[in-house]
C-alpha cells in the first residue's frame, strides 16, 4: 500500500554553462522570474553521478508564479562543463523535451515568433490537440502545450514545467515508474507510426510509439496550487538506434539533467520504490537532519528509470516566502496533502527578479 504523497513536478534540472546568460533567456520566455533559493557549494552526495567526486556548483531554483513547475539551473563550477556530441535525436533515452504550459497556444506561438525564437510550426498532436517546439539557444528543447490550470494572471504568454516527453527502450517497463510510482496511471493515447507534430524535430521522422500519462487524480500537497496538473510522454523509437543522452558525462552537464517531484513521505516512498525494483541510487539520509540548499532545506533522492533517467524526490521541510523579511515556512508541521493557502503563495512573488545576477 501506498503510504506517500507526490505532490506535483518541483521543477526540471537543467545543466547550462552560464547561469546568468541561460537565466535570463528563461526569465524573458518562461516567465521564471521568481527565485526560490541559490546556492553555491559542493555537490557531495551525487558522487554516483559526478565521477565519484564532490563537484563545486552554483544552482537557483526558479519558478513561473501563473503556475507549473520551476527550473533547477546548475552551472560547474571549476569544472568545465562537457556538451553532449551529436544533437539528441527524438527517442534518445533521457529527458528529449520539458513541456512548457501556455494558456493559449496561438498567442504563445506569436509571442515566440515576434521574437524570431527558433519554432516548429503549430501542430496537432494525436490526441487532437495544437502544439508546437521552441529551441533555446543552448541546445534544449521545449514543446509549448495548452493548459487551463493557473495559480495566477501576471499577463504572461506562459507558465513553468508541465512534464515532459521522456525517450525509453521498453514502454512497457518504463510505466512502472512514471504511471506506478508517480501516479501518471490515464493513458491519453498509445499510438505508432509517423507524425506531423514532430515533423521538424531532429529524428521527427522515425517510426516511433507514443504514450502520453496523465493523472486521473489531481496532485494535493503544500504547493500543489502552483504546480498544477502535469503530463509524462514516453517515446520509443522502433526501426533505428538511439543512444543514451548522458552516456560518458556527468549530472549537471547541459541539457535536463533531472525530473524533480515534491513529495510527503520519504520513507513509505523508499520502500515502495525498493518494491517495484527501483532503489534509492542517492539519499540525503534524513538522520543528519534537513539538508540545505540556500535559503531552502528538505530531505532529497534519486532513482533512475529502467533506462537511467534520473528522477529526483524533494520532501521539502522549509522554504521562504518573504526572505527579505526572515519569513520562511516549515512545511513538517502540516498535514499531508495540504494545500498552503493561496494568499502564502501569491506571497512567494515578492521575491521576483528582473533580472539574473
Amino acid at each position: 500500500m501506498k503510504e506517500y504523497n507526490v505532490c506535483g513536478i518541483q521543477q526540471i534540472g537543467v545543466g547550462v554553462t552560464d547561469i546568468k546568460d541561460a537565466w535570463n533567456w528563461y526569465i524573458k520566455y518562461f516567465g521564471v522570474d521568481c527565485k526560490i533559493f541559490e546556492d553555491e557549494t559542493e555537490a557531495k552526495l551525487m558522487l554516483p553521478y559526478t565521477g565519484g567526486k564532490p563537484r563545486s556548483r552554483r544552482a537557483v531554483l526558479v519558478m513561473n508564479m501563473q503556475g507549473g513547475g520551476g527550473f533547477e539551473i546548475w552551472q560547474y563550477k571549476g569544472r568545465t562543463p562537457l556538451k553532449i556530441k551529436e544533437p539528441i535525436k527524438l527517442g534518445d533515452l533521457g529527458i528529449n523535451f520539458c513541456k512548457i504550459k501556455a494558456k493559449n497556444i496561438d498567442d504563445a506561438y506569436r509571442f515566440f515568433k515576434t521574437d524570431n525564437v527558433a519554432l516548429t510550426p503549430p501542430s496537432v498532436d494525436p490526441a487532437g490537440n495544437k502544439t508546437f517546439f521552441v529551441n533555446d539557444p543552448f541546445g534544449n528543447l521545449f514543446q509549448i502545450v495548452e493548459d487551463s490550470g493557473w495559480s495566477l494572471d501576471e499577463g504572461k504568454p506562459t507558465g513553468g514545467a508541465f512534464g515532459a516527453i521522456i525517450g525509453v527502450t521498453d514502454i512497457e517497463k518504463s510505466i512502472t515508474v512514471y504511471a506506478d510510482i508517480l501516479g501518471y496511471k490515464e493513458v491519453a493515447y498509445d499510438v505508432t507510426g509517423k507524425f506531423e507534430d514532430l515533423k521538424g524535430l531532429n529524428g521527427g521522422d522515425s517510426k516511433v510509439r507514443r504514450v502520453l500519462l496523465k493523472n486521473p487524480a489531481t496532485f494535493v500537497g503544500p504547493f500543489s496550487k502552483l504546480f498544477g496538473q502535469s503530463e509524462i510522454e514516453l517515446v520509443s523509437v522502433l526501426s533505428e538506434p538511439v543512444k543514451k543522452i548522458y552516456e560518458g558525462r556527468f549530472w549537471g552537464d547541459p541539457g535536463f539533467i533531472h525530473l524533480c517531484y515534491d513529495i510527503q513521505g520519504m520513507d513509505k516512498l523508499k520502500a515502495y520504490c525498493a518494491s517495484k525494483g527501483f532503489n534509492f541510487t542517492v539519499d540525503s539520509n534524513p538522520d543528519l537532519g534537513s539538508f540545505s540548499m540556500g535559503e531552502a532545506a528538505g530531505h532529497f533522492s534519486y532513482i533512475e528509470d529502467p533506462d537511467g533517467t534520473l528522477i529526483e524526490f524533494v520532501e521539502t521541510h522549509k522554504v521562504p516566502v518573504i526572505k527579505k523579511l526572515g519569513w520562511y515556512i516549515d512545511i513538517k508541521k502540516r498535514k499531508v496533502g495540504e494545500s498552503l493557502p493561496s494568499w502564502i503563495i501569491k506571497a512567494m512573488r515578492f521575491s521576483k527578479v528582473k533580472q539574473a545576477s
